[in-house]
């Protein structure tokens, strides 16, 4: 989701390529028309989620760019929530801590630079208060999207505003893949970022706190991520570093979970993963897919433990592959997810990767309209599948060939609530 935006992507994922910085499509300006319905899938009793991610790192869906009036960036944000509602969706995801910065007037951390242009400076309004209240107002959710480690989308420290946490704690910072990054190994810097979101949820009535797949960082060839002295101080109950690493993002999640609980009680937290934990290949518990990452041993994100013990209210996998795909087909994960999730109190949601509808350079299969709504037909065969989300909001407004227009016709007929 990841997503940079988040979603980075698939096929460097499958190569074992480290993920890059998302960048925006070029959108066609004229309008695709609604699809005439197609075949359907299984109807669904219940609720079900409806959703769509609203990444602002390097403005990649809102705002359009840096440096527009308040008063323009609000009448963006709102025709992104009124688009929703047409296509009858029912939450938005918005990305509000993209890069150790805030898009709320944080005690803890800088304003956004992707609102200004210039980390710090106030924008002259509150997006996320503004963001609740009117998705609240036209009946969607929305969910608050936190990136936790990410620093910046550069390596050189003099960049950040003055105040900047990372500058007054050079030492919780660790440059990586041209990029600078918290140190996940330092109990300080996860007791920071876990109060920097929270002061989100104490401030605004969010329906649920949404991380991303960004834990540890994706790998980079040939480089290491130095954290060599928070583990020779930290992590010697540990029989490897690796397993180190991922107690650290299990704390992560454990106490990040508790303190929601805590401070508004009925708030949600979910987690959009890499959709590989683990290939079979690696592990007899794993999916029949051979992507070249896997949550667990390279983002030191144990995905499925969080699900089968009910850690997270909600996961929803980013599965950003085609039914069929060779490395990592899509029915498979599905499968596989829903399987994981049976028996748990933990909701499924999947991720759909509607950005590849229509792009240049994707597989064939996503040049076909019905992709997407294949998916969601299939999906619907695994009563664990509770709904959807798609990747990105900049995509829903392009819709290039009509393939979001195809799911609404095929599956959205009529409004449905989330899950609760």
């Amino acid at each position: 989701m990841g997503r940079m935006s988040r979603r980075t992507f698939t096929l460097a994922a499958l190569s074992g390529r480290p993920a890059q910085a998302a960048q925006a499509v070029p959108v066609a300006s004229a309008t695709v028309p609604r699809a005439a319905p197609g075949p359907r899938g299984p109807a669904r009793a219940g609720a079900e989620m409806r959703g769509v991610w609203i990444a602002t790192v390097l403005n990649r869906d809102w705002p359009s760019r840096p440096g527009r009036p308040a008063a323009e960036q609000r009448r963006e944000l709102i025709a992104h929530l009124d688009r929703a509602v047409r296509d009858r969706l029912n939450t938005v995801i918005l990305q509000v801590r993209p890069t150790a910065d805030a898009l709320w007037p944080s005690p803890y951390e800088p304003w956004s630079e992707y609102l200004t242009g210039t980390q710090g400076r106030n924008p002259g309004w509150d997006p996320l208060g503004t963001a609740v209240a009117e998705a609240h107002a036209r009946g969607l959710e929305l969910h608050a999207w936190f990136n936790p480690f990410r620093i910046a989308q550069h390596a050189d420290p003099a960049r950040l505003a003055a105040s900047h946490p990372a500058r007054a704690h050079p030492g919780w910072v660790v440059p990586y893949g041209g990029r600078l990054h918290y140190n996940p190994g330092l109990p300080e810097v996860r007791a920071f970022v876990r109060r920097a979101m929270l002061d989100a949820v104490a401030r605004y009535p969010v329906d649920a706190v949404h991380l991303d797949d960004y834990f540890y960082p994706y790998p980079v060839a040939g480089q290491t991520f130095d954290d060599d002295a928070a583990y020779d101080r930290h992590g010697g109950a540990f029989t490897s570093r690796a397993a180190w690493r991922r107690d650290n993002i299990d704390q992560l999640v454990r106490e990040l979970a508790a303190g929601i609980r805590r401070i508004r009680p009925g708030t949600r937290f979910g987690i959009s993963p890499f959709g590989v934990w683990r290939n079979a290949t690696t592990d007899a518990r794993g999916s029949d897919t051979r992507a070249g990452v896997e949550t667990y041993d390279d983002l030191y994100a144990d995905t499925r433990t969080w699900v089968r013990s009910n850690w997270i209210d909600y996961v929803v996998p980013q599965l950003y592959w085609h039914i069929g795909d060779p490395a990592a087909d899509y029915a498979e994960l599905a499968a596989w997810w829903a399987g994981v999730a049976e028996g748990t109190g933990t909701r499924l949601y999947l991720g759909e990767a509607l950005y590849r509808a229509g792009a240049a350079g994707q597989p064939s299969a996503w040049r076909d309209p019905v992709e997407l709504s294949r998916h969601l037909t299939l999906a619907a065969r695994h009563p664990q599948v509770r709904g959807h989300v798609f990747f990105a909001a900049a995509d829903v407004a392009a819709d290039r060939i009509g393939a979001m227009a195809r799911v609404v016709a095929d599956h959205y007929r009529g409004p449905a609530t989330p899950p609760r």
